[in-house]
């Protein structure tokens, strides 16, 4: 693993196949939930949800793969890749690092990132986001989590899933899946999601689901895969950080299982996306083989 060392060419030119499929809400379907009244006004006002932040949570001492952040990715660290990806998306106002550690705080402000310091105490990345959000100086009105082993992130699914919460009212939350690949049905490390038929989440696993009688994947059901990419109404977000650990979130070890047991609606767009999560040392070896195999820098 090398340690960073910044570099100032840009980000990939990534074509994207990014398609946002029927994750946003429209007139009627929003009406019948949260009243007509209530759904027009809001739609109707440029200041509903309109300042966005976007937060790449970053921590150096990660248990399955320590200093993940600063591993270099076709020589450029995987930080940066993420940062340049993010400052593509066009609903973000701002985009910041938030991080514990002072190596990865030296090598964000390298290649010129805002680096806001947080607590080590932080259980997750949502938590993160909160404690850097309360240091921010502006004010914002959505907190986009941008996961920092995503390098080959869509501007687009960050703008996807900015504009479902923007028109969903009664959601807190609002998150991006994709199709699940058969050989990663099993993969403990691929999180599962299942939606409703108005694209509301009911539950996310790291088991497969649903899972039937066969025990076997079904080759015929559109399965889903949770892309880890978030935002959250920044009032939702303090009071993510005062509820209590839940039963399901420490089993399954999934931060978005706190907030369907709370009660509160999260609001799921699907898209066409390859998922291209760096959760151990082996996956950067798949990552280059892929960029070098589509000349991506």
């Amino acid at each position: 693993m090398s340690v960073c060392t910044p570099s100032s060419d840009s980000g990939s030119s990534l074509s994207t196949k990014a398609l946002i499929v029927h994750g946003l809400v429209v007139g009627a379907a929003v009406a019948a939930a949260v009243g007509a009244h209530a759904y027009f006004y809001l739609r109707g006002s440029r200041k509903f949800r309109s300042r966005v932040v976007g937060i790449i949570p970053a921590r150096f001492a990660s248990s399955r793969f320590p200093g993940k952040p600063l591993v270099e990715i076709l020589g450029k660290p995987m930080i940066q890749r993420t940062w340049e990806r993010a400052k593509m998306a066009t609903t973000l106002d701002h985009v910041v690092v938030a991080t514990d550690d002072d190596k990865i705080a030296d090598c964000c402000r390298g290649f010129g990132a805002d680096v806001i310091m947080t607590s080590e105490s932080c259980r997750n990345g949502t938590e993160r986001c909160n404690e850097a959000l309360q240091k921010i100086a502006k004010k914002y009105d959505v907190v986009v989590n941008i996961q920092g082993d995503e390098p080959l992130v869509e501007p687009e699914v960050i703008d996807g899933i900015v504009k479902a919460l923007q028109m969903a009212p009664d959601a807190v939350f609002s998150t991006a899946v994709t199709a699940l690949k058969p050989e990663d049905a099993f993969d403990p490390n691929r999180v599962k999601c299942v939606i409703d038929n108005r694209g509301y989440a009911i539950y996310f696993s790291r088991g497969l689901i649903p899972f039937n009688k066969s025990g076997a994947v079904n080759p015929q059901f559109p399965y889903l895969l949770h892309l880890g990419i978030q935002s959250y109404d920044s009032k939702f977000l303090n009071i993510y950080s005062e509820l209590q650990p839940t039963p399901l979130q420490l089993e399954e070890d999934l931060e978005q299982l706190k907030v369907l047991e709370n009660g509160y609606k999260m609001k799921v767009i699907k898209v066409e996306h390859e998922a291209h999560g760096v959760d151990t040392p082996e996956d950067i070896e798949k990552l280059e083989r892929f960029m070098h195999e589509r000349n991506l820098s």
